[in-house]
């Protein structure tokens, strides 16, 4: 993290910004993971195998995944027998940097500049959010000074369509849809035609998804990347997987899937306020090599933001 983000999450702490959302909408998640944590580290059992099958139990309920529990463990016991850890204390503090570290190996990079608008694809099953996340990052793009197209992708859910064209009713971007039962790829070929024609900046692209084991709709979005890479050279330029982490592991089997797939290149994870299983972002980011790019807290446009791994455990653990 460079100095801006790191003067960024300052700001935030000190004006109440969106860490102050942050930790707000990770409560669920930060009761049962820190607030366990923090029940092991301060409970009676010394630093030895009664102490570390507490800590296992802690990271497994919160739906860290048994591969990444395991590593993190490792490490801790590691930090022990070197003597880096002496006090229950450092366990925390150690854990903590781990926790950073899984997140940071994978951290999304800035995208290269190219040549005509960025085309963004948004892929992931049926009531994770994904409309409603497209609409809130075309509001944040549309306040940097972006034009933005949407495209409403999932032609076989009326109801999709219609959200996102109030979406961009609201936030004032373009929306290019057409009748439902409409071939998706035409839709997309037409909003990143327009998109060129017109000179915009970035266009997202919405898709069905219907459930995440049918192999037509893989076989579709593969052909919707094929059709809008003839438009513009190289797109799209980010595939992102919408994921609701509700859902806890059956989040990391959708997202193997995907990824296979189509080869994700970052991931969004919504509703975070409303689930006690945020542990899984760390097993999903760590197995996969994904980086999460957004994160979700809350119904609001401002809830949406681009996430921020030190920040994001900060606020786990913050009292």
């Amino acid at each position: 993290m460079d100095g801006a983000e790191e003067n960024t999450v300052e700001t935030d702490n000190k004006k109440g910004g969106f860490f102050s959302r942050l930790k707000s909408g990770l409560q669920k998640t930060r009761s049962s993971f820190a607030g366990g944590i923090d029940r092991v580290v301060n409970g009676p059992a010394e630093i030895g195998p009664e102490l570390w099958q507490e800590l296992e139990e802690v990271l497994l309920i919160a739906d860290m995944g048994i591969p990444t529990m395991t590593w993190i463990m490792e490490e801790l016991k590691k930090g022990v027998a070197t003597s880096l850890i002496r006090e229950k204390e450092g366990i925390l503090n150690h854990l903590k940097e781990l926790l950073v570290r899984v997140l940071e190996e994978v951290s999304a990079e800035e995208l290269p500049p190219v040549e005509g608008p960025c085309v963004v694809l948004m892929i992931g099953i049926n009531g994770s959010g994904k409309t409603t996340t497209i609409g809130k990052l075309a509001a944040r793009y549309k306040a940097e000074g972006q034009q933005v197209i949407v495209a409403a992708g999932d032609t076989f859910r009326a109801a999709a369509t219609e959200q996102l064209q109030a979406w961009a009713e609201r936030t004032g971007v373009t929306c290019v849809s057409q009748k439902s039962g409409t071939d998706p790829s035409a839709v997309a070929y037409d909003a990143v035609q327009s998109a060129v024609t017109r000179n915009a900046d970035r266009v997202i692209v919405d898709t069905a998804g219907r459930l995440q084991t049918n192999k037509n709709l893989m076989e579709e979005l593969k052909k919707i990347k094929r059709v809008i890479g003839k438009v513009v050279a190289g797109a799209p330029h980010e595939t992102l997987l919408v994921l609701d982490a509700s859902i806890g592991q059956n989040s990391l089997s959708q997202a193997r899937l995907f990824h296979d797939t189509l080869n994700v290149d970052g991931l969004v994870m919504t509703k975070l306020d409303g689930s006690s299983k945020g542990g899984v972002l760390f097993n999903i980011t760590r197995e996969l090599k994904v980086p999460v790019r957004f994160i979700g807290v809350g119904e609001k446009v401002d809830d949406l933001q681009p996430f921020n791994p030190k920040s994001f455990v900060e606020a786990l653990f913050d009292k």
